[in-house]
């Protein structure tokens, strides 16, 4: 072979081997990026929160003082894991599970006790004039003027599955009505209201749209009643 033909096959090798080597470099990086980016932690979902509108579009009339007493709305207690808690929970009652699940990308913009409280005030201030407890204690009242104590617990604020594509809200609150005179407290009456509404989807969206309409129907029922009870002589 001729030193030219040499010099040739030479050049040929060398080529080939520097692209054998560039091409290992550039698969060794894509790697490195690659397992770089495998490890960059992906951006965290923030949950959805939900509260219960914005209530009511126009303001109520001032209620009438001389027939209807002054209510004081106690602060709403909780039970269970409606404690200071802000989860939209769900029962699968098509199991005949017991358990309590929470949605894992649903909130509520307050704690549910919170929301029927505000609810609540809302509709019973059409009627009344609502104070909270604070403002009960440090009210001046002739002794003729009523005043009544509102108290209220919120013992099940939930989603229930009938089915896996069919769901309803439920709401249970167990409330108890006084006279609040100078000599103390006197119980008028206590009742347990619940509400039911079906969802328009069997998701969380569903069973918060659900848990507002039957809140509403709920509230309509408890001021109906504490109207109709009557006052102790």
């Amino acid at each position: 072979m001729s030193l030219i033909s040499c010099l040739s096959v030479f050049d040929r090798s060398g080529a080939r081997s520097e692209r054998r080597r560039v091409g290992a470099v550039g698969g060794l990086l894509l790697l490195s990026l690659l397992s770089a980016c495998s490890v960059i932690p992906e951006r965290p979902v923030r949950p959805t929160q939900y509260d219960f509108g914005p209530g009511l579009s126009s303001a109520p009339a001032t209620p009438a003082k001389a027939k209807l007493p002054v209510l004081v709305l106690a602060d709403l207690e909780p039970s269970g894991l409606l404690d200071s808690s802000s989860l939209v929970l769900y029962r699968l009652g098509y199991t005949g599970d017991q358990q309590l699940r929470p949605y894992a990308q649903a909130r509520w913009a307050l704690p549910p006790a919170q929301l029927v409280r505000l609810r609540l005030r809302d509709l019973l201030g059409t009627q009344h004039a609502v104070l909270s407890a604070t403002e009960g204690a440090a009210l001046q009242r002739s002794p003729d003027q009523p005043l009544r104590v509102l108290r209220l617990e919120l013992e099940e604020f939930s989603q229930v599955f009938e089915r896996a594509d069919q769901s309803s809200a439920l709401v249970r609150l167990r409330a108890t009505l006084l006279d609040n005179r100078a000599a103390g407290e006197t119980l008028l009456a206590q009742r347990v209201f619940v509400a039911r509404h079906p969802a328009s989807s069997p998701d969380a969206a569903g069973g918060v749209l659900a848990l507002t309409q039957a809140t509403d129907q709920l509230a309509q029922t408890l001021a109906q009643w504490v109207d109709a009870v009557p006052a102790k002589p």
